[in-house]
């Protein structure tokens, strides 16, 4: 629990009035880029503009004052998206804060039993997969707002909102389509003239100005939602045994998709200031913050990696750049969030869209295609296809099963068992060779020797006519049960046939699970050498033979 000190008390001890105003710029500035981006993902999410910025409140706050990164930004993010529309369309906003509030909790476990640096067992090919398949879940939600269509159902799956976009795209809304490709100018050319304002607020007022002057037919935020800029209220769910049961696999995808993010996020960040963060006391402030998010009407949050580098590029020095930028959207809460009504939605999917685009590391999957073993690329198009397809769980869950038999695959293929090449007396001009006595076969084993791999270790017939063998297992780093196991049938097959087994230059893990089986024991450690020479000369004792 010693390691398990928030980022802030460390930085509050050498911090300084010109670090307090630097911090306060930077969070001013990127909660200016919050503001429009968390009322969309709010809104691509199923839930209310409000939420989103109750999110960023709560949740980054809370996150920047006890996580372990110097200037993390935490707040709603695409990844959560589709996840989350999915738990309120099932639900409800009730079953969405016990899913919250569940993954906080795993999320605070995780980082109190120093979990945090598991991130780095997840294969990056699965990261790049599903996060490109978000993507594209995040784009296909938002054709109905682009495209200004009409629905005659209400699709929750993927697939499904692909089918009902095919069947009422008769139904499409050209002057949404121009006011959703005004949006998209703006954030594309806007970041060419100038990179202090955000290219999505930009785009917000412009398309809301044009809405509102020019009395366009398009739908926007005040149509479709009640537009609140009271303050969050503490609301606690019911709890109720059957939700929770319900929702578990729910609140699972959730922790485990804020572990992720929260800490590629923070790796991103420490590559950026070359700085390091506390992994584990990321997760605590992480599960604390979606715990109280979903108390005061949030969703879940994380680390958004945007975000985070616009409050790195805009001179953040410490965790007060993030909970400032979570005062000033307190103030913009109250003080101007009845005005997004007039926010058009064509331009919140143009925003999401770009979001998407954003995140979806085309230029990585790219990469991995032409640069990586193929076995790589399968694992990363099924990810993708999985998430499209179904959701983040299986996706994952799947993408890890395929990724770790196609790396035993790859271990497999990789270690060897294989006997020395014998040369007569004289063949070898030289003298590079090492002598070895007629009565000795050498047997060299290569790679870690585990499950996949135990059926190379050979076998003894009774026609076997030498009398030792020896396994050098120098280019063995690790063993495993099953491997052993071999290895004492080896063994037992050596006695029966009056042969002795010498095993030479055995590593520290393989000695390590030798020496608690009981394979290796004070009895039978003369037969383990140091090395091929000290093998071969006890092999020589062995029978009284010299070697020659």
């Amino acid at each position: 629990m010693k390691q398990l000190k928030p980022q802030l008390l460390l930085s509050l001890k050498s911090y300084s009035k010109a670090a307090f105003v630097k911090d306060v710029v930077a969070g001013i500035i990127v909660a200016i880029i919050a503001l429009p981006l968390s009322i969309a993902l709010a809104l691509a999410s199923g839930v209310g503009p409000e939420q989103g910025i109750y999110t960023a409140i709560i949740a980054g706050f809370i996150i920047s004052a006890l996580g372990g990164s110097k200037v993390q930004i935490a707040g709603p993010t695409a990844a959560f998206a589709s996840i989350v529309a999915g738990i309120v369309a099932e639900n409800g906003m009730s079953g969405l804060a016990t899913a919250t509030i569940m993954a906080g909790i795993m999320l605070v476990i995780m980082g109190v039993l120093q979990l945090g640096s598991l991130i780095k067992y997840i294969p990056y090919t699965i990261t790049t997969g599903f996060t490109a398949g978000i993507a594209v879940t995040i784009i296909i939600g938002q054709l109905k707002d682009f495209f200004g269509l009409t629905f005659v159902n209400k699709p929750i799956e993927t697939v499904d909102k692909v089918k009902e976009v095919v069947a009422c795209f008769g139904s499409v809304n050209y002057m949404a389509v121009v006011i959703g490709l005004i949006a998209l100018a703006i954030l594309i050319i806007w970041p060419y003239f100038s990179k202090k304002i955000p290219s999505s607020l930009v785009a917000v007022i412009v398309t809301s100005l044009v809405v509102k002057t020019a009395n366009v037919q398009v739908n926007t935020i005040g149509d479709l939602y009640t537009i609140s800029s009271a303050l969050p209220k503490l609301t606690m769910p019911s709890f109720q045994l059957e939700t929770m049961i319900r929702v578990a696999p729910d609140s699972f995808t959730i922790a485990i998709l804020a572990a992720i993010e929260s800490l590629l996020s923070a790796v991103v960040a420490d590559e950026m200031i070359g700085s390091r963060h506390n992994s584990n006391m990321e997760l605590v402030a992480q599960g604390v913050g979606n715990a109280a998010s979903a108390l005061f009407g949030g969703i879940p949050a994380t680390g958004a990696i945007a975000r985070t580098a616009a409050n790195i590029k805009n001179g953040a020095t410490s965790p007060v750049a993030g909970m400032v930028h979570a005062v000033v959207l307190l103030l913009t809460l109250v003080l101007l969030m009845p005005y997004a009504a007039l926010i058009p939605m064509p331009c919140i999917a143009a925003i999401l869209f770009m979001v998407a685009y954003n995140m979806s590391g085309w230029r990585n999957c790219k990469a991995i295609i032409e640069k990586s073993p193929i076995s790589d690329t399968i694992v990363m198009v099924l990810t993708f296809a999985l998430t499209v397809l179904f959701d983040l769980v299986v996706a994952i869950a799947i993408g890890m099963i395929i990724a770790v038999l196609l790396f035993m695959k790859r271990m497999t293929d990789e270690a060897e068992i294989s006997e020395w090449e014998y040369v007569e007396d004289g063949a070898d001009p030289d003298g590079k060779l090492r002598p070895v006595p007629s009565h000795v076969m050498v047997y060299e084993i290569t790679g870690p020797m585990f499950f996949a791999v135990a059926d190379k270790i050979p076998h003894i017939s009774s026609k076997e006519t030498h009398k030792v063998m020896i396994l050098r297992m120098r280019a063995v780093p690790a063993l495993d049960i099953t491997a052993l196991n071999s290895l004492e049938r080896l063994r037992r097959e050596c006695q029966r046939n009056d042969i002795q087994m010498i095993l030479s230059h055995v590593n520290e893990q393989p000695m390590a699970v030798m020496k608690k089986s009981g394979f290796y024991n004070e009895e039978n450690a003369r037969f383990f050498a140091a090395n091929i020479d000290e093998a071969l000369e006890l092999a020589s004792q062995i029978h009284g033979i010299e070697a020659s």
